[in-house]
């Protein structure tokens, strides 16, 4: 889009490009996302900034209004793998708050100075900038939808001290930290406690927004008939999971709200540091950053593909929590059911997971959190309840990713970790693209001879001749995975879903 593209976006009032770009008034000081529903200024008074930390860096104050910290996150950064879309994933998760610059930059192979660069011309802002607009957004949620006190909130969000945290909140939002609770308790009283300001035992309770149409339904179909046991619990409107974050563990539950452009998220977490982490990577589970309208619209054209696009506009494509995790169960389904691997991941976590802590509980049946890597990695492939073979594959992969060999962090290259995953015993095409398509969230993932896109296909009327696939599917490029979740979608909408192997 160009300027006069995006003003014209802004003067329709298009939720579709909340979080994809921002429009900043001079004569006002103000920065809103496009939606809002303010009288549009002139066109000779705005500036468009492609994330909320440029415009917070040229001075723009964030509107009361419309709240443009509120908006779901900008599609582009899953769908680019460049060095600024991997930057931005890492950053969202909180690298920086972590490990500082130097962390992020040696996560993506670069200095420091190069990053900076980077992000600077992509997205106007440097990583400092734009963590510090992720804190703003963290203490935001923390002051409004808890009772923590301030200086808990500081650190929670990442700041180092309570002085960063007040000017920090004052400069972004033009409002006390105070002020912005008292809003918040007025709202809710109003609302009659409808937004609720904790989740179940106390937990925080969170809005994760995104943009319509979205197939819920069929996501949480999908991750119960993959649950693991102890580990996740799935109900029609419910998905529980015990998580494994940076500084603890913790229990995520996501919740559809019908009628409504959100998901409520409650997190009961072992360390508040971690709430940026967590809410990040449920938003990439539910894949909710994505433009659904446009993925929709560019493969309604394919013949094959366009009628199930055109039936399902709101078609995600699942992601994880946790990309170790869904990297070893990928291994774990190799050649078996969805009801098989689901019943040999449960046993593994059975035998090796570490249990829950009290303090962290969460619904009945969550119980444990998966094993990590080097916990696997130890293990002696011959005590394993699976084919040697299967089991050596496992272990290896565990140790690759433990030493790091193997990486599946938010700004992994993915091109370099297919490879790298594809060179280590037993792991094939299939079992990298399945990773790539879940584990790196990557939209335009294709795991070639899978069964269930097959026999989707033939369902069709579309038969493909064994080893063809591949090229078959270069076709819906580059949504490729968008493209498998709908053919996958035909199979569970005829079949029970413990039946279908993919």
């Amino acid at each position: 889009m160009d300027d006069d593209q995006r003003y014209q976006a802004a003067a329709s009032k298009d939720a579709r490009f909340d979080g994809v770009f921002f429009t900043a008034v001079r004569t006002t000081g103000i920065y809103c996302r496009p939606s809002c529903p303010a009288i549009t200024p002139k066109r000779a008074n705005v500036t468009f900034y492609p994330t909320a930390a440029a415009a917070q860096q040229a001075g723009y104050r964030s509107c009361k209004r419309c709240r443009p910290d509120a908006s779901p996150g900008s599609p582009d950064w899953n769908v680019r793998s460049d060095v600024a879309g991997r930057a931005m994933r890492l950053i969202a998760d909180g690298i920086v708050d972590r490990d500082g610059v130097p962390g992020l930059a040696a996560r993506l192979g670069y200095s420091p100075r190069q990053i900076g660069r980077v992000l600077a011309a992509e997205v106007g802002a440097g990583p400092l900038a734009l963590a510090r607009a992720q804190r703003a957004r963290t203490a935001r949620i923390l002051i409004e939808t808890t009772a923590l006190p301030m200086g808990d909130i500081t650190f929670a969000a990442g700041f180092t001290s309570i002085r960063q945290f007040n000017a920090t909140m004052l400069e972004v939002y033009d409002t006390a930290p105070s002020l912005l609770r008292e809003r918040a308790a007025r709202r809710r009283d109003r609302d009659n406690g409808a937004t609720g300001a904790t989740g179940p035992s106390g937990a925080l309770c969170l809005r994760l927004p995104f943009r319509p149409p979205i197939d819920l339904a069929r996501i949480f179909g999908y991750l119960a008939a993959r649950a693991v046991p102890g580990v996740e619990v799935v109900t029609a409107a419910e998905y529980a999971r015990t998580i494994s974050l940076p500084n603890g563990s913790g229990v995520a539950r996501l919740r559809i709200i019908p009628g409504q452009n959100w998901v409520e998220c409650s997190l009961a977490l072992a360390d508040l540091r971690d709430v940026t982490a967590a809410v990040q990577r449920c938003r990439r589970l539910l894949d909710l950053d994505a433009d659904p309208l446009a993925i929709s619209g560019y493969l309604a054209i394919d013949p094959v593909i366009g009628p199930l696009a055109v039936g399902c506009p709101g078609r995600r494509s699942v992601g994880a929590v946790d990309g170790d995790e869904i990297a070893l169960r990928a291994v774990l389904g190799q050649q078996v059911s969805v009801a098989a691997a689901r019943r040999l991941a449960g046993r593994l976590a059975a035998l090796h997971g570490r249990p829950l802590p009290a303090t962290e509980a969460g619904p009945e049946g969550l119980t444990m959190v998966f094993p990590d890597a080097a916990t696997i990695a130890g293990l002696d492939p011959e005590t394993l309840p699976m084919p040697r073979a299967r089991a050596r594959a496992l272990v290896g992969l565990a140790a690759a990713l433990a030493s790091g060999a193997v990486s599946l962090h938010p700004g992994a290259d993915r091109e370099e970790a297919a490879a790298r995953l594809t060179a280590l015993p037993g792991i094939g095409p299939w079992t990298a693209g399945y990773i790539r398509m879940r584990a790196l969230s990557d939209p335009d993932a294709f795991p070639p001879g899978d069964a269930g896109v097959l026999r989707a296909l033939r369902t069709l009327g579309h038969v493909v001749a064994p080893g063809s696939d591949t090229a078959a599917a270069d076709s819906w490029r580059p949504w490729r995975s968008y493209a498998v979740h709908h053919l996958w979608a035909t199979l569970e909408a005829g079949a029970k879903a413990e039946e279908i192997a993919s």
